[in-house]
Order: C-alpha cells, then structure tokens, then sequence
C-alpha cells in the first residue's frame, strides 16, 4: 500500500521498494540493502542515486564504504512540493504553447477521421473535449445515455453536466429507459432530456456535435470510437431527430 503511494508521487516501483527497505533497515550497505528490497546489486546503485537526487536518501562514508540512510520522512513534502513547483512552470510553459497546437489541429479539422479510445479515462476524456470545444448556448446531443455498472461513472457525468452547465453549453439528451427518475441531478442542468422505450435500450451510447461524434460501449473495460465526418453526423441526427419524436419526456 505505502509503495503504490510512493509510485504514485513519482517514485519507481525499484525507489519505492528501496526506500522502503531503507526505512525498516535504517542506516545499511547496499549488499543487505539489495538482499532485503529484492532487487539486483547492479540496480541498487542506481536507484540510490535518484533517490539522493530526490533528497530522500542519504549517505556516509566509513573507511571506504558507503552506509545508506533515509532522511527524515518529512523531506518527502519537499520533494512533492520541488515538483509541484516544477509542474508549475511546465504548465506555464504548456499554456504559451497551446495556441500553437490548436493552430496545428485546426488545420486538419476539416478532414475525416477516425480514433479509438480504450479505457474508462481515454474515454471520459471525450467528454472533457466536448466542453473545450463548444462554446457558450452550443449544444450536443447524446443518444442512448446510460451509466451501466461502470465504477466511477455517475460520479463523473455528475460533475461533468455541473461543469457544462456553469459554461453555458446545453444538452439534448435521448436517454435509456432505464435511467428515468434515477439521473443524475445535474444532467438537467440546461438540458432537453426525453427517454427511449424499452425495445431501444442498449449498453452502446452516441454523442455527436458540430463535425465530431463518437460512439461508446460502456462496459468492463469501456471503448470509445471518434469520427470527425459531417456527413456522419448529419446522420446520427436523422436518426436522432426520428428516435426524439417516439421518446418520451
């Protein structure tokens, strides 16, 4: 547990382990150092050194051998904070770029293509794409919403729809029969909603607006398609428009 923590701040599953060790062990060469944290001799030089480079572990000499410590617990805050710091003006620097990019990814906007996204946030993230891409009173259209037995997913399209509700972006939803009375509050937020009789109810989910719609299975291990096409989503709104007409409110 505390090594998936320390993996999870940016040390390696090798520092971790190593760091650790170092912490039961107290001050030790690396040969019992290795033996304990069960990685190679070979390896443990390496990982000591980023480690000291992180400013968590430290080292004295006697004679001539070196004797590994770990310093004080706390300094793990200075390291999280050096990179905090460090993510700061990386971002900075990301920002004065971005303009750069979305000049680059304009000019290909108006050709199709296609993309698959696999896992619950390669896929969630088309969602975030939505509310980057459209503006103030915009709106998309979501045929077949349905939350499925995904962990995390209501928690997700709660705040999402909160968020697309503060950036004035409306919504047009046919939802899956299934979830009426039991939708999330804020899908209603500026939003048209009406649900599919039970014959049309599938786990698969359309959203689309402007030249970009995707295509969604919500399962396991969910899978989302992207199509950037205009006259792929001309007809998901043909179909759209004739499923609204048979939904009910």
């Amino acid at each position: 547990m505390n090594e998936e923590l320390l993996k999870e701040i940016g040390l390696t599953e090798g520092e971790g382990r190593v760091y650790m060790t170092l912490l039961k062990l107290g001050e030790t060469k690396t040969g019992e150092l290795a033996k304990e944290a069960q990685v190679s001799s070979s390896k443990v030089y390496k990982i000591l050194d980023r480690l000291e480079k992180k400013g968590i572990v430290g080292h004295v000499l006697k004679g001539e051998v070196k004797y590994f410590s770990p310093m004080n617990p706390k300094t793990i805050i200075n390291y999280i904070e050096e990179k905090e710091k460090n993510l700061g003006e990386k971002k900075k620097e990301i920002l004065y770029l971005i303009p750069q990019f979305e000049a680059i990814l304009n000019k290909s906007e108006n050709k199709s293509q296609a993309a698959i996204y696999e896992g619950f946030k390669g896929v969630t993230n088309l969602f975030k794409n939505i509310l980057f891409e459209l503006k103030k009173g915009e709106e998309y259209f979501v045929l077949g919403g349905t939350y499925g037995d995904i962990k995390g997913l209501r928690d997700f399209f709660y705040k999402h729809h909160l968020n697309r509700a503060d950036r004035g972006i409306k919504l047009k939803m046919l939802a899956n029969h299934e979830t009426r009375g039991n939708i999330e509050p804020t899908t209603k937020k500026k939003a048209e909603i009406r649900y599919l009789p039970n014959y049309l109810e599938t786990p698969m989910e359309i959203v689309f607006y402007k030249n970009k719609a995707f295509i969604i299975l919500w399962n396991s291990e969910p899978v989302g398609f992207l199509i950037q096409n205009p006259e792929a989503v001309a007809s998901f709104k043909k179909y759209f428009n004739a499923f609204w007409r048979i939904a009910k409110t």
